[in-house]
């Protein structure tokens, strides 16, 4: 199918095999090796990968320039040819997948609802917030706020994960591997615009962190992409010091927009025990307010 106005996820699609090819080397294909200086393409050349999927040269290019939707069994030889993921193949067949349908600017976040609200804070020994869309803190509990530095502190817009990560200098400490987390967090970003690459809300995000911080824009650019739902992190505190966790998220039907994340300490290990003194004088005053300066204290 050839399509003549332009169309976002097209486009995408199309920058995301061109950013795709370019990582490529000729020898992933079988191709003899050239002398350094006789290429002057960065990664393959559109013919080879066009000639390595059976197709066109100029069929290849149309697809890169956002001009025509691969069809299925060509969108599968691409992704053979281009060596991609599991995670990346889910991400351009899912950018496909919208072509033909009508993208319209995304509504206002949806708040949690009461009733999700009321189980985070049920969770009185377990840190647990609600993530939204493009990676919106949108709830969390007490014991998760005294962990996620001042977010319940924090302006509606600047509770977003990612932002967090660039603009408030406190993270690089936050992480020990800030670089491996933020380019994870990047990446994340990137896979959750495949409904609609154009949303203007996710422009402004990129754009507000393009302009300021630019390994952002650098690894914005690169359109990696990832999808995770558990794992295991350690976080330094600037109160508590060192705390690992093991984490989960958990998608809410209602909203596939919205999932709920619970990080838990092993047990018996140090970090369940500042967990456990934590959550205690949270249930005692009722806020995380002042809690850790209590910590401080022992």
């Amino acid at each position: 199918m050839t399509v003549t106005a332009k169309n976002p996820h097209l486009e995408e699609l199309g920058q995301f095999l061109k950013a795709r090819r370019s990582e490529l080397s000729p020898t992933a294909l079988g191709l003899p090796p050239e002398d350094p200086g006789t290429r002057r393409v960065s990664g393959l050349r559109r013919e080879e990968v066009a000639a390595h999927a059976a197709i066109s040269h100029d069929y290849y290019s149309r697809i890169e320039q956002g001009r025509l939707a691969p069809s299925p069994p060509v969108l599968d030889a691409l992704a053979h040819t281009l060596r991609l993921t599991p995670v990346q193949r889910t991400y351009v067949e899912g950018l496909a997948r919208q072509v033909d349908r009508r993208t319209s600017p995304r509504r206002r976040p949806a708040p949690a609802r009461p009733q999700i609200q009321r189980l985070l804070d049920q969770l009185t020994l377990t840190p647990a917030f609600v993530v939204g869309k493009y990676l919106d803190f949108i709830a969390w509990n007490p014991l998760a706020a005294a962990l996620l530095i001042d977010i319940d502190k924090m302006a509606p817009h600047e509770r977003n994960y990612v932002r967090m990560l660039f603009a408030d200098p406190r993270m690089k400490d936050f992480y020990d591997d800030w670089e491996g987390m933020a380019r994870t967090g990047v990446a994340l970003l990137r896979m959750q615009a495949v409904d609609n690459p154009k949303d203007p809300r996710l422009a402004n995000l990129v754009g507000e962190l393009s302009v300021g911080y630019p390994l952002f824009r650098q690894w914005w650019a690169s359109r990696h992409v990832a999808s995770q739902n558990f794992g295991s992190k350690t976080i330094n505190h600037p109160d508590l010091g060192e705390l690992t966790f093991d984490w989960d998220s958990f998608y809410w039907s209602g909203d596939p927009d919205q999932h709920l994340t619970v990080w838990s300490p092993a047990p018996g290990s140090p970090s369940e025990e500042k967990l456990r003194i934590l959550g205690s004088w949270i249930q005692q005053s009722g806020t995380a307010e002042n809690v850790t300066a209590r910590w401080n204290k022992l």
